[in-house]
């Protein structure tokens, strides 16, 4: 079934409407050193759509953005243009994961992998960019202690994109997975 462009943009839409709202409604726990951002579950649509991509990227520029603009962001405009690299980046690479043929594995086992695939390029996209990120932003002087304020800022969001990505985002992408939920609601979507 063909989509038309329209409807498309639509889907792209609320699906960075969701995400925003995701974020915004725990915004303090959705900003800052240590984030815990629901939303982020959301990044695993890619896996199933490029619909997903531009949706979880506009979404996180509009979190940022009017996170900033609220002032619940305390990064700043900057978060705005890294934070949304890092999670275009990221839903760019799980796009191409779920693009992986798995040939010579059974449908149900071939899903099990992609899933467990997806999170990675969210996890280490955020962990690298927005650790350093942070790192610049509160670390003070970018001197000799910076690879070390990028680690510790690094894993404290590795930390918070594994449990979400690896509970929320698990239970979203089997539950689309379940009765190929996923094939009505993103029709152009290739066989998994």
């Amino acid at each position: 079934m063909k989509e038309s462009t329209t409807t498309k943009l639509v889907k792209i839409a609320l699906i960075g409407a969701l995400y925003t709202v995701l974020t915004l409604v725990i915004a303090p726990l959705s900003f800052g050193t240590v984030q815990f951002r629901i939303s982020e579950a959301l990044t695993l649509l890619p896996l199933f759509s490029p619909l997903g991509i531009w949706g979880i990227t506009f979404g996180c520029f509009f979190s940022n953005l009017i996170g900033f603009l609220t002032g619940t962001n305390p990064i700043g405009m900057i978060d705005a243009l890294v934070g949304t690299s890092a999670t275009l980046i990221a839903a760019l690479i799980t796009y191409r994961i779920g693009k992986i043929p798995f040939a010579s594995m059974e449908p149900g086992k071939a899903r099990i992998v992609r899933a467990l695939l997806a999170p990675i390029p969210v996890v280490l996209s955020n962990a690298l960019i927005v650790g350093l990120e942070l790192a610049l932003v509160f670390g003070g002087n970018p001197g000799e202690s910076l690879p070390y304020i990028w680690a510790f800022q690094g894993i404290s969001v590795a930390a918070g994109e594994i449990v979400i990505c690896y509970t929320l985002g698990m239970l979203l992408t089997f539950a689309l997975y379940r009765a190929d939920l996923y094939k009505k609601l993103f029709p152009e979507t290739r066989p998994a």
